[in-house]
């Protein structure tokens, strides 16, 4: 730590008094960057904030002064937050001047007189050498923590025995957050405060969404809390979360930044591994359609434990721009739930089989990480080449509706027109029946609603106009005036296809 106003005033050999403020005073304690000397009006362009400055008060006149002259003089350095003055006396001024010392207790600023037998040099000798020995100290700690840190990763189990150490050294909490947002537990770390994980989480996940590097301090319940992401860039591994430390210094993030890169180098061994996997969910996934489900099964259960039991459903999803998260949580998804989730890549897209029973987690997962998806009906091993289409389809009409996730079950129940419907289709239709509406109104007609129910009557002439309470001939009469307006021919199959879709899309408004 640097030396404090009140370290230097207690240096026996520099002889300097307190003037103000009181001995109690925290502002006696403000940390001293530096010790300056200068006698301008104006010094503070030449100095740093947190510097003691010293003077032999040249630039006041000896003898009365206006307040005013040492009131604006204080302000300044206050101003540029100099966190204490030395004046000297018996060279220019014999006392201090009055007008100073009130200037300096009004505006809050420590005052230290200097007397003739300490030379300015002597205090900038004494603050010169704490900071040196004060350096060679934090440089001494660093060295001895950075081989603390690399004996600990020479451990066998060197990430959890990395973190461990630098909790030891830096006296705070430090957790692990994996890339899908979950907190490893470490044996022997220090927990993270119960009120404080809740924040801590919500941090995490929003630094994972982002999907860069990034480094973030944040205050969680009073207590500040440093978020590091490891990995790269879209390829994030995860979290470190730092609370409970004192500020940060160069020594510090040293050590810090050396941790990083060790547990970031600890991850990157496993993607290794982990791409041999995917590739190996890959080949058991195209086992299964080929129809070879004994081997599948065989070969999963050597690695997964097995497959999830029948019926289960086909989900279709196309990843954003946050892939490989997006794997790294269906991993740890299908870690959770041993032998109930499986996935594999197939081309851009990636596929997940799993129950019913877990239908919800593993679509709020694609949800997290902005992947469009669609989901079968439930089907078995035997027909998941069929589940397979299903997925496909329900995933296409997802993008082009923009939506995020769309079922089999909405498609097959709805139709062609449910094929056709989304959120264009109202406006359209109000713009192909706007004219009846229009002519409706201005010629006092009934098109629009005699050509509804002729469409809902299935096209049939009689029942129409039974309905109605018009004569048949009437009915004809209005339908192909209604086709005039449209510029359709209602006699056609097509047109009035086009006609029927337009009024069940308005009807629906």
């Amino acid at each position: 730590m640097p030396p404090t106003i009140n370290t230097i005033r207690h240096n026996g050999s520099l002889n300097l008094r307190l003037v103000t403020p009181d001995a109690a005073d925290p502002a006696l304690e403000a940390p001293v960057s530096w010790v300056h000397s200068s006698d301008l009006d104006d010094p503070t362009p030449f100095l740093d904030p947190g510097q003691l400055l010293l003077t032999d008060g040249t630039q006041f006149p000896v003898g009365d002064a206006p307040a005013s002259l040492y009131s604006d003089y204080v302000e300044r350095l206050v101003s540029h937050r100099i966190c204490g003055l030395g004046f000297a006396t018996q060279v220019i001024h014999g006392v201090l001047p009055q007008g100073l010392e009130d200037a300096c207790r009004q505006h809050g600023l420590p005052l230290l007189e200097v007397p003739d037998r300490t030379p300015f040099i002597a205090i900038i000798r004494f603050v010169a050498d704490w900071l040196a020995r004060e350096q060679h100290a934090r440089s001494e700690w660093s060295l001895q923590a950075q081989r603390a840190i690399a004996r600990a990763a020479l451990r066998p189990d060197g990430l959890r025995s990395i973190l461990a150490e630098l909790e030891r050294q830096l006296h705070g909490w430090v957790a692990l957050f994996d890339a899908a947002g979950n907190h490893i537990l470490m044996p022997n770390n220090r927990p993270v405060p119960s009120a404080l994980m809740p924040g801590v989480k919500e941090a995490v996940t929003k630094a994972l969404d982002q999907g860069s590097r990034s480094v973030s301090q944040l205050t969680v319940d009073g207590e500040q809390v440093t978020l590091q992401t490891l990995g790269r860039r879209h390829y994030l591994r995860g979290v470190l979360a730092l609370g409970a430390i004192e500020p940060l210094d160069p020594a510090r993030t040293d050590i810090i930044n050396s941790v990083i890169a060790l547990a970031s180098l600890a991850l990157e061994q496993t993607r290794t591994l982990d791409t041999a996997r995917r590739h190996l969910r890959a080949g058991v996934f195209e086992q299964l359609l080929a129809g070879s489900t004994d081997v599948a099964e065989r070969t999963a259960r050597q690695v997964w434990g097995r497959l999830p039991s029948e019926p289960l459903m086909v989900t279709a999803a196309l990843p954003s721009g946050q892939g490989q998260n997006l794997l790294e949580a269906l991993e740890l998804l299908s870690d959770d739930h041993r032998g109930a989730v499986f996935y594999a890549q197939r081309d851009q897209n990636v596929v997940v089989l799993a129950g019913s029973a877990l239908q919800d987690k593993v679509t709020a997962l694609l949800e997290r990480y902005g992947a469009s998806a669609g989901v079968s009906g439930e089907t078995a091993f035997a027909n998941l080449a069929q589940g397979l289409k299903e997925g496909e389809r329900s995933l296409q009409r997802a993008v082009e509706l923009s939506r995020p996730l769309v079922g089999f079950d909405e498609i097959s129940q709805a139709g062609m027109l449910g094929l056709l419907r989304r959120d264009e289709a109202g406006s359209v239709a109000r713009r192909l029946v706007a004219p009846l509406a229009k002519h409706d109104e201005s010629e006092q007609t009934q098109l629009l609603p005699t050509v509804s129910a002729w469409l809902r009557n299935n096209c049939v002439w009689d029942r129409t106009a039974k309905e109605l309470g018009i004569h048949r001939h009437t009915l004809r009469n209005r339908i192909d005036a209604a086709g005039n307006v449209l510029g359709l021919n209602l006699d056609s199959l097509r047109d009035r296809l086009e006609l029927f879709a337009a009024v069940e899309f308005l009807d629906e408004r």
